[in-house]
């Protein structure tokens, strides 16, 4: 620990004084009033964080002299709402004692939206690098250092001796800290942010070189901060490279420029995780989202946005994209009045994209509530360690470049979990409530974590470890076993009570013989039921063959179908034999027979399209020439199902 040299006081005093003077900011175009008012307005702020760091830096009697960093290279992406800082360190130690730690500072100004910091240990040279795990990163307090600056301390995977150095990337993530200005626009505005750091990087320790590179989304920019070896590169704006730096050096910068990114930010988001072990997790995602831009003055005009959307809405988004788990399936996508019919899915064997757009654009301020789910089969995130089961799954939302500022997370356990332990990669609030669901004795353990200020890279996988006894499945369906054994039994005897007053008088035998009609009348038309349910399977393997081109797979649908229909012809002729000998069917009876004549032609008809289609696929046949082919059949066939389905009603009433 050495004491602050009297060149860096004397820097500190010129710095300060210059920048009480006049904040230098470079107009890309023409300065106008409102540049003079931005300056004005933003001077503030940096004259504060200024004055408070050199009041620290003088103030403090010793700095870290064992370390120093012989490179630093930062790159700040401003392309979206959310700011994301990548600093190379190239750290060297030049004290006589070993060094574990590295410190990494920021101001409180810019601490409180700080959403994530990792940092890995580089191992690359040249020009190819290979970053290794993360390493350790908590927050310090080390002493006779500044007390308004935050530190965190990174744990070095090995003590670096005297002499030695290695390669360090940070990466900081921030939200909240691009501010609109104009802070309210009309529909026709473009949208203009403001972002202010320091070029030089503030480190407790001396720096030997260091650069900055500010990436912008568009090549316009209002105005920056102009020092000294600043150049523009189209969207980018490279400041450096700067030597010789003290500890604690610093020059602020401000830059003004165009966005147009969606600044989407979830005030609140609800994941619920519920774990079914019959072989389904089902996910659904409640969304309080919020337009966090500048914010939207004047009218609307719904005619001007869908004529010109890209001169009058630029600062709206429409839609926003969900990046799903590759299986996922039955998605549904709604809010408070209903389904919302404007959405999108498609996917691969990696991923699979949902886009939905809400039922309007949202400008700055705006804001929309909606509640996304889906379905995910239970082998790809369950899996078992030890005697105990534990479900893997991602922390933060789906969406892209999203900003949660609330985010709860339960996961359902099913009834009858327990000895539940939770592994997060990252601190988060955890606790612990019941759900009460349907076929629930003592309701379902829920694992709810809480946590703040969420980015995309937060959505990492997390851990939750909970045993569960086997016989426990059998609980629900015993259960529904019971009630229905009870609810037979009491059918049964109420069918078998006899309430006539005579069983020999003609009534009663015409009510019996009129009940055996109904009875067999009911076998036919399950049959039908059934043979209609397979139809429609054989026609869901028609969907299949056209989205996986799996011809096999349709062939043995066919080949399982053919069988059962000959099973349930089988079925049908006695019940035929049975009603055409019965004088009590006498009415009913042509209708019956209507109807499965009808249902005969339906399945030769389907079983013909069917072939016609696998037959086309067999020989590549496909476009217009598979449609002419099929066209004639499906006509057809849509006619039939008309007929059967009006039979089977009216034969249902009688």
């Amino acid at each position: 620990m050495l004491i602050a040299s009297q060149s860096q006081r004397e820097s500190n005093v010129r710095a300060e004084e210059d920048l009480s003077i006049y904040i230098q900011v470079v107009p890309c175009k023409r300065r106008t009033d409102r540049n003079e008012r931005l300056v004005m307005g933003f001077r503030f702020d940096l004259l504060l964080l200024f004055t408070t760091l050199v009041l620290l830096s003088t103030t403090t009697s010793t700095v870290l002299s064992d370390v120093i960093l012989s490179k630093v290279d930062r790159r700040i992406d401003l392309t979206s709402q959310i700011v994301r800082v990548t600093s190379t360190l190239k750290v060297e130690n030049v004290g006589p004692g070993p060094v574990s730690e590295v410190l990494l500072t920021f101001p409180e100004i810019q601490a409180k939206n700080l959403a994530y910091l990792k940092a890995t240990l580089n191992e690359g040279k040249g020009k190819v690098k290979n970053s290794g795990s993360n390493l350790p990163i908590n927050v310090a307090n080390p002493e006779e250092l500044p007390p308004s600056l935050i530190f965190h301390s990174v744990s070095l995977p090995k003590a670096l001796g005297e002499g030695d150095s290695l390669t360090i990337d940070v990466l900081a993530v921030f939200t909240h800290v691009l501010r609109p200005f104009p802070e309210e626009i009309t529909q026709a505005d473009i949208q203009l942010v403001l972002f202010q750091d320091t070029a030089h990087y503030l480190s407790p320790y001396a720096v030997k070189v260091q650069s900055l590179t500010v990436k912008l989304p568009k090549a316009r920019i209002e105005m920056y901060t102009k020092l000294e070896n600043t150049n523009i590169h189209g969207s980018d704006i490279k400041y450096g490279p700067y030597e010789n730096l003290p500890p604690f050096s610093y020059a602020p910068v401000v830059v003004h420029f165009e966005t147009n990114q969606p600044f989407a930010v979830a005030q609140e988001l609800v994941r619920e995780i519920e774990i079914s072990h019959w072989g389904n997790v089902q996910v659904t995602e409640h969304y309080n989202i919020v337009h966090g831009g500048a914010k939207s003055k004047g009218e609307f005009s719904r005619l001007d946005f869908q004529a010109r959307p890209h001169l009058r809405g630029a600062s709206a988004f429409r839609n926003l994209v969900a990046k799903l788990p590759p299986r996922a399936h039955s998605i549904y996508y709604r809010d408070e009045i209903g389904n919302i019919s404007t959405s999108n899915v498609w996917g691969d064997p990696k991923k699979t994209e949902l886009l939905i757009e809400p039922r309007y654009p949202l400008f700055g301020g705006w804001r929309t509530t909606f509640t996304i789910g889906y379905g995910l089969p239970l082998q790809d995130f369950l899996f078992g360690s030890e005697g105990k089961r534990f479900l893997n799954f991602s922390f933060g939302s789906p969406i892209n470049d999203l900003v949660t500022d609330n985010l709860i997370v339960k996961v359902v356990l099913p009834e009858g979990s327990d000895d539940i332990s939770i592994s997060t990669p990252f601190p988060v609030k955890q606790g612990q409530e019941t759900k009460i669901s349907h076929l629930d004795v003592a309701g379902r353990p829920v694992v709810v974590l809480e946590k703040t200020n969420v980015v995309p890279e937060h959505n990492q996988y997390f851990q939750v470890y909970y045993r569960f006894n086997k016989l426990s499945m059998l609980r629900e369906p015993f259960m529904l076993i019971s009630g229905f054994f009870i609810l037979f039994v009491s059918c049964i005897v109420y069918m078998h009570v006899d309430l006539s007053i005579s069983k020999s008088s003609a009534s009663y035998l015409a009510k019996l013989q009129w009940d055996e009609v109904r009875a067999t009348i009911q076998q036919v038309i399950s049959i039908i039921n059934q043979c209609l349910s397979k139809h429609e399977r054989l026609e869901a393997s028609l969907h299949d063959l056209s989205r996986t081109g799996d011809v096999q797979a349709c062939k043995t649908a066919r080949k399982t179908a053919d069988s059962l229909f000959k099973e349930y012809s089988k079925e049908l002729k006695p019940l035929l034999s049975f009603l055409q000998s019965s004088p009590q069917a006498t009415q009913i009876l042509p209708k019956v027979e209507e109807l499965v004549a009808k249902e005969k032609e339906l399945q030769e008809r389907l079983i013909a399209k069917h072939s016609t289609i696998v037959d086309c696929y067999e020989k590549k046949i496909g476009g217009r020439e598979l449609e002419n082919r099929v066209a004639s059949h499906q006509q057809k066939v849509v006619a039939l199902k008309q007929e059967v389905e009006d039979l089977l009603e009216y034969v249902e009433e009688i």
